[in-house]
């Protein structure tokens, strides 16, 4: 396993979070933030969408709680709807990294089509940067995500999990492969103290 203070996140996954945040936030939301939380040489000036280290995974993680201290109890929800902006932006600008062209999602029976863009996510990730750990598949008869890499939460600590900004891209990704909205929750976090942050697809809201 990589150590995770040597952990990086490339120029395209930062822009695509900076893009999405944005678009939730306001350029002025958004220049807050990245005063508040070390990175105000972004401010006008997003990363360019390539496979380049950009920043540290820790200054990812300090990006995300920066969120959250900026809005107080509607920090979880911004970060959800900026992850769920993060997914659209890479659907619609890097659909070549995601691995979607061509798909025929429509002909694969619900569980497999989540399982496809949630493999199809982890691909990515492996893709743009190989110090990722990233998987899915199942346990206790769930389809779950996981990640031993996660950055949101690198160098945090908290008695709750933290990683909402996945909750939102996971959620979008899921909706995106099938047309619902499903319940996602987080069952572990490296910020608790376990191994990994584990993502649970619940049941359909209805």
């Amino acid at each position: 396993m990589i150590a995770r203070e040597n952990a990086v996140i490339v120029n395209a996954l930062v822009r695509q979070a900076l893009v999405a945040a944005q678009e939730v936030m306001g350029e002025n939301g958004l220049n807050a933030v990245l005063s508040a939380s070390g990175l105000e040489r972004f401010v006008g000036n997003f990363p360019p969408d390539n496979l380049e280290p950009g920043i540290e995974a820790s200054q990812y993680a300090r990006f995300n709680e920066a969120v959250e201290e900026f809005y107080g109890r509607g920090g979880r929800g911004i970060l959800k709807r900026i992850g769920r902006a993060s997914f659209q932006y890479a659907v619609s600008e890097q659909s070549a990294l995601m691995g979607f062209a061509g798909i025929a999602l429509k002909a694969l029976p619900k569980k497999q089509r989540i399982k496809f863009v949630l493999n199809s996510m982890v691909d990515a990730l492996k893709k743009s940067n190989p110090q990722v750990e990233a998987w899915a598949g199942e346990k206790n008869g769930k389809i779950i995500f996981v990640e031993r890499t996660c950055a949101i939460c690198n160098g945090r600590t908290s008695e709750k999990p933290i990683c909402h900004l996945y909750i939102g891209s996971l959620s979008e990704a899921i909706k995106w492969a099938t047309g619902d909205d499903f319940i996602i929750r987080e069952t572990a976090c490296i910020a608790m103290g376990d191994d990994y942050c584990q993502f649970e697809v619940d049941d359909p809201i209805a």
